[in-house]
């Protein structure tokens, strides 16, 4: 479906996909079966701390921005993040796979190869994530496990969830795919902690934020993409994204909310020509053709793989996430504790306060 189209059944007034609510109860139900036998089925822990960051919705969020921005925060802090990764968008002949700069992006996924390069820490790729977590603690990559996109894989253990949600979009009309777009109830909610609003504006000091979707909850934080650069995919060459105003802008985007995207282009004063493709999309060469004097921009997510044939004028919007202090002293404070909690490697992490 096309993005206007989901925004129409599934962000826009009443459902008007409510005749497919059996195929929602059907959805509803296998969910919580899968979600109740891997629950059963997983570790107990593992031995350092598992952060996972996901959401209760289909489509972008924001994720692998807050990601990026956490896995920052916590090599501050002297951690050393692993990313883990299922890799959707990719193929492998064999799996654990640890991403490097040389890796193609149809082998890791796109969104994996944009997190080793913007963060320069471990990412490890496999579907079964259990494994590939085993097997970045078995080759010492490091002492934290950060889940990008992970929410329902309930084999996983985790002792951090983050709930990530587009402000503007929220939880669309309510229901469950394919009805609306949730994956889960939003009383799901009420187990995570912390609920990360993408683009809702901070608070004035003082004030907190304290429900959501109607569900009241202690740490329910704001963030926003802030854009940072133009980067030119063929030289190199950086400009400021202010560049961008009254230019032609050729926008094209294979993510799970390109609207955004291209909002975000529009709020730098460009004249945007929407080009939207699937998510995870297969760039071509004729998926990159635009006119002499159109600036051609894309998002990282989509530039891992457009290297090799991008035209001159093809250039990489980069973002980044930017969220409050309080939250990421809570999120670090949470962290200390999970770490407290393991006791056989205390005393391996006694740098972290």
């Amino acid at each position: 479906m096309s993005t206007s189209l989901v925004d129409r059944l599934w962000y826009g007034r009443g459902r008007p996909l409510a005749l497919l609510a059996p195929l929602a109860w059907l959805y509803r139900a296998v969910s919580e079966s899968r979600r109740r036998k891997a629950w059963q089925a997983r570790n107990e822990s593992l031995p350092v701390p598992v952060v996972v960051v996901g959401n209760i919705t289909a489509g972008g969020t924001g994720k692998s921005p807050l990601t990026a921005r956490l896995v920052q925060r916590m090599k501050q802090e002297g951690w050393k993040p692993v990313i883990l990764s299922r890799g959707y968008g990719g193929k492998s002949n064999h799996y654990p796979l640890l991403v490097s700069e040389g890796t193609s992006p149809g082998v890791s996924g796109d969104e994996p190869l944009m997190l080793a390069q913007a963060t320069g820490c471990p990412v490890v790729v496999d579907p079964e994530r259990c494994r590939g977590a085993a097997w970045a603690l078995e080759n010492g990559l490091g002492d934290v496990l950060i889940c990008d996109d992970g929410l329902q894989h309930y084999r996983l253990p985790r002792d951090i969830e983050l709930a990530v949600f587009d402000a503007r979009r929220g939880i669309g009309n309510g229901a469950i795919i394919p009805v609306g777009p949730l994956r889960e109830p939003v009383e799901r909610l009420g187990s995570v902690d912390f609920v990360i609003l993408n683009g809702a504006g901070f608070p004035e000091a003082g004030e907190t934020l304290d429900s959501f979707a109607g569900v009241d909850h202690p740490d329910i934080h704001a963030m926003e993409l802030v854009p940072s650069g133009l980067v030119n995919l063929n030289s190199g060459e950086t400009v400021p994204p202010e560049k961008l105003k009254g230019k032609p802008v050729r926008a094209v985007a294979g993510i799970g909310n390109p609207g955004r995207f291209f909002d975000t282009l529009r709020g730098l004063g460009a004249h945007v020509n929407e080009v939207p493709f699937p998510d995870h999309h297969h760039f071509r060469p004729e998926d990159l053709a635009s006119g002499a004097l159109e600036w051609l921009v894309m998002t990282a997510k989509d530039a891992v793989k457009c290297r090799g044939f991008a035209p001159d004028n093809a250039w990489v919007l980069t973002v980044e996430a930017r969220v409050s202090e309080p939250f990421e002293q809570r999120f670090i404070e949470r962290l200390r504790e999970c770490s407290g909690q393991l006791k056989p490697h205390d005393t391996e992490r006694s740098d972290h306060g």
